[in-house]
């Protein structure tokens, strides 16, 4: 199995100008992504070094509700908004597709063909990638989907840089350093999102009444938590910024929670 990384998270929104202007009422870098013209979604970004935020709308209805491609990012878009407007999947980074489909089809799962994804930034430039979505949920959760881009980490990132995309926030140093997940089933999603993603698991004593189960994500974790939303609840993040620490950011039913000591 090769090995995957947090790539990025979504977050249906209605408004991405909203969206945009709420992080950067507090200090954070978000901006414009561009449209997804053959699915009639279109995005707002935000960087914290590769691993970002993709707010992502709804353009064109029609056309969304028309997709003939099997992609579930876009179809929960169709289903969730206007009324939710919810964190929900993770994106998974890898630089070999073809192995990570043939790894989750000999685990039983339906994952879809691997699709071209393509948009335009707001400067006009295409961006290209491969994605391939996994239909349904387990437990209630959905399910992460997986992205290949078209060049290599360090690669992508120097581009990103040098285009001004990836800059430190004018709140300071920020880092993603966890997401939140609330199951019914803590443990149960956290052992099959480990056989599936191979992803490093163990358990924490948070109280006598209550346990966390975590998957290490290089160096950041999925963190799953007793309830019943069956979806992510929060973003967690490390800041030196004295402005952000212990601020709760709220868009829509998405959290943004900073702590204390970025890494």
């Amino acid at each position: 199995m090769v090995k995957l990384k947090w790539d990025h998270t979504v977050h249906y929104v209605n408004s991405l100008e909203l969206a945009i202007q709420k992080f950067s009422e507090n200090g954070l870098i978000a901006f414009q992504g561009g449209s997804h013209k053959h699915w009639g979604t279109y995005n707002a970004l935000s960087y914290f070094d590769l691993c970002y935020i993709e707010f992502l709308g709804v353009e064109n209805r029609e056309l969304a509700e028309r997709m003939i491609e099997p992609n579930e990012v876009v179809r929960d878009s169709i289903k969730l908004l206007p009324s939710h407007e919810v964190l929900s999947r993770v994106a998974l980074r890898t630089d070999n597709i073809e192995e990570v489909a043939r790894h989750l089809t000999k685990l039983n799962v339906d994952v879809s063909p691997i699709m071209d994804g393509k948009r335009l930034d707001a400067q006009g430039h295409l961006i290209e990638w491969r994605m391939m979505t996994i239909t349904g949920d387990y437990q209630g959760l959905p399910y992460p989907f997986v992205i290949q881009w078209n060049e290599t980490d360090e690669g992508r990132r120097e581009r990103l840089i040098d285009s001004g995309i990836i800059q430190e926030h004018s709140a300071g140093e920020v880092t993603i350093t966890s997401a939140e997940f609330q199951v019914n089933n803590p443990a149960a999603v956290a052992i099959h999102w480990h056989r599936l993603f191979g992803f490093e698991m163990f358990e924490q004593n948070v109280s006598s009444e209550s346990d966390q189960w975590i998957l290490v994500v290089g160096t950041q974790t999925f963190v799953f938590i007793k309830g019943d939303k069956n979806r992510m609840q929060k973003l967690v993040f490390d800041t030196s910024s004295s402005e952000l620490k212990g601020k709760e950011i709220t868009i829509g039913e998405g959290e943004y929670i900073f702590r204390g000591g970025s890494r």
